[in-house]
């Protein structure tokens, strides 16, 4: 049920004995009824795949509520595509592992979805169900989200644009190698972001999750505003937090370092993707400026898009 690098971790965190044993009842290879009827009530949905070099991006794909469904416990179908400036479009192609992550902000509730593309078309795609468990609420910041349709909607008066279209900001993506001042304020302030991370199979490919265990995988990190550091322009530090002791993001990280995230400007709808190397840090002196923390988690960025274009979500 665990891969080599969750073993480790969890040894070396201490986790209960228990916690293998919980697997099997936590993990499953299906959406269970409960599952398939909360994906379909979903405005949004947080992806992570790689992209050409190996690299993990995190983001979201929305559509009105029912754009995602189960036709059956085995399969997720998204009726919705990456925009064509999205670093993971890329990553959205047959047979590519994917990491799904269903939440539900007003409620708290959430649901993550392991597994690889089975079939992709103009509409959209489809997910071939390998991992499914839930995850407690704990650190969700609760928001209420509304899906108001796509960029390009026409408004019903004669003459007039969509509330999207109005707000839409032209601005092209910025891609760079390292953090500016902007995106430093954003990740500052944020209470929430989304990391994603995959297994390392050790013979030159990544575990495409093929025996029940790796593939990719994309989690919701919260905490007090501020809870993110950033020590410069390519480095910041975040805290973890007591969790289910399942410690699958640590886990994949101490088989593959590399990561994703992705920072939501909840105000603006602007989107900040990073994707690099993380290291978590067991014993680092400045975990005592994290109040809470168990251990901290260090980040260098390799690259960053910053997307300022008003998307189809509004959050409030």
């Amino acid at each position: 049920m665990f891969h080599p690098g969750e073993l480790a971790t969890q040894a070396r965190a201490g986790a209960p004995a228990a916690v293998q044993a919980m697997g099997p009842r936590m993990i499953r290879d299906h959406l269970v009824e409960q599952h398939r009827a909360f994906f379909a009530q979903l405005p949004f949905v947080v992806a992570c795949g790689r992209d050409g070099q190996g690299r993990p991006w995190v983001s979201l794909v929305a559509g009105a509520p029912g754009f995602a469904r189960a036709p059956s416990p085995g399969e997720l179908r998204v009726d919705a595509l990456p925009s064509q400036d999205d670093p993971l479009g890329e990553a959205v192609h047959m047979g590519a592992p994917l990491g799904l992550l269903g939440i539900e902000l007003p409620t708290r509730r959430r649901n993550r979805l392991n597994g690889y593309v089975r079939a992709r078309d103009a509409r959209g795609f489809s997910v071939q169900v390998q991992q499914s468990f839930g995850n407690c609420p704990q650190y969700i910041t609760p928001r209420a989200v509304e899906y108001v349709g796509p960029m390009d909607a026409p408004c019903a008066r004669a003459g007039g644009t969509s509330r999207a279209a109005r707000a839409e900001d032209p601005t092209p993506p910025c891609r760079a190698r390292q953090l500016s001042p902007q995106h430093v304020a954003l990740i500052e302030r944020a209470d929430t972001f989304f990391i994603g991370s995959g297994a390392y199979d050790g013979s030159g490919a990544y575990d495409d999750g093929a025996h029940g265990a790796g593939g990719l995988d994309v989690s919701h990190r919260g905490g007090p505003p501020g809870f993110v550091r950033v020590d410069d322009a390519r480095h910041l530090v975040f805290p973890d937090y007591a969790g289910n002791n399942l410690y699958n993001t640590l886990g994949n990280l101490a088989s593959d370092a590399r990561a994703g995230l992705l920072f939501v400007d909840f105000a603006a709808g602007r989107l900040l993707h990073l994707t690099g190397r993380a290291e978590v840090l067991w014993d680092s002196p400045r975990t005592a400026a994290f109040p809470g923390a168990r251990r901290l988690v260090s980040f260098e960025v390799d690259a960053c898009v910053w997307r300022s274009r008003r998307g189809p979500l509004r959050f409030s």
